[in-house]
């Protein structure tokens, strides 16, 4: 064991019941809790000698607690206390410059946290470009209104959040979303890197890799309500694979639900075409079948063209707001006589405009078929009650 620093401790007392409140409640192991500060240092930069050091002296701060008479989870800021705006969350500010009560104190009181090479910042960057993500007039503008709208990250992690998980609409740290939202990561979840000001790394999640108390529903961008269990969306999405369909499966953020795009023009005159259709699979089950609808629902309205083995018309002069409508309309429907019922009404007053051209034999007629492709047509379960 080092030697102990009676003075450090005095200095890191306060950070120590902050730490204690972030990581743990009264009644946990109060060990385990040490232990668990201590990793949570690791991911923030503490070398391995400012870890040991760290968990050394509290060790030492547990053992003076039933002498002391300190509670630590009485004494640590808890998160609806106003001073804890003066304070990082970061391990209760353990190695976090803070300024408390006026006092101004040195960050990382344990020594030797890895500050971020500016050359490493530029390697990210060589990265990125390499990657050629951004080489594009279209690519480019995505990023941008991803950025403007994660308002809450730096833009350059904005950025980097975008390249891990496109479509992201809310992110946070586990320790936010606990604290704030009564929510936690999901087990197994995959956390996304963002950069430390005093680096190197944090961990933050995605609101759909989050579990926990509910959260408003305008929360969520496409939020669908019912039951559907996974087995049977997956029965959809083999019907659907069968119609000359390739089905792809993204792993993004909520505000990206799916899109649909023609890979192949038959080369029979009346041969159906082959079509790629993606879909998100962070979304709920219900949520994942009114994207599958909508975006069959472009197809079978003719918005990527004629297809002559589905009767499909060539519909690509259709205005883009009214493709939109019609494409959304069906999925309405389908969810509806299915049992979901999607919050189209958000979703449809982007197109306000496009209402009055709407034509509702194409989306009768597309609903239709999209039933049929996904194995829930009316004449087949007709005959299946039968």
């Amino acid at each position: 064991m080092v030697a102990l620093d009676s003075s450090l401790m005095e200095r890191a007392e306060q950070h120590f019941c902050d730490a204690f409140v972030t990581f743990g409640s009264r009644g946990d192991d109060l060990v385990r809790i040490a232990q668990e500060i201590t990793m949570a240092g690791k991911m923030a930069g503490l070398t391995k000698r400012g870890r040991r050091r760290m968990l050394d002296h509290l060790y030492a701060f547990i053992d003076t607690l039933p002498q002391s008479g300190l509670d630590p989870f009485a004494r640590g800021r808890q998160a609806d206390d106003p001073a804890s705006l003066f304070a990082s969350d970061k391990l209760g500010g353990l190695f976090d410059g803070v300024q408390i009560a006026g006092l101004a104190e040195q960050a990382d009181l344990f020594g030797a946290t890895q500050a971020q090479d500016p050359q490493e910042r530029a390697l990210i960057e060589q990265l990125i470009a390499a990657t050629k993500l951004y080489d594009s007039s279209e690519a480019i503008e995505a990023l941008f209104s991803f950025t403007i709208n994660l308002r809450e990250f730096a833009p350059f992690n904005a950025m980097l959040l975008h390249i891990q998980k496109p479509g992201l609409t809310h992110a946070a740290t586990a320790h936010d979303w606990w604290h704030r939202f009564g929510r936690v990561p999901k087990k197994g979840t995959r956390p996304l890197l963002v950069l430390r000001t005093k680096g190197p790394v944090d961990f933050v999640f995605d609101i759909l890799d989050t579990e926990g108390r509910d959260v408003p529903v305008d929360a969520f961008a496409f939020p669908t309500f019912g039951d559907l269990s996974d087995n049977r969306f997956s029965e959809f999405m083999r019907a659907v694979a069968k119609e000359r369909i390739d089905l792809v499966v993204l792993d993004s953020g909520d505000g990206q639900a799916g899109w649909i795009r023609l890979l192949a023009e038959s080369k029979a005159k009346t041969g159906k075409n082959v079509y790629q259709l993606a879909y998100n699979r962070n979304h709920a089950a219900p949520t994942r079948f009114v994207t599958v609808a909508h975006e069959l629902a472009h197809l079978y309205l003719g918005h990527l063209g004629s297809d002559a083995g589905r009767r499909v018309p060539d519909r690509r002069d259709t205005p883009h707001a009214l493709m939109e409508v019609e494409a959304e309309m069906v999925a309405y429907l389908v969810a509806m006589r299915n049992g979901l019922t999607p919050r189209s009404e958000s979703y449809l007053a982007n197109y306000k405009g496009a209402f009055e051209d709407l034509n509702l034999y194409a989306v009768t007629r597309a609903a239709n078929a999209v039933e049929t492709a996904m194995g829930i047509a009316s004449h087949k379960l007709w005959n299946e009650k039968s």
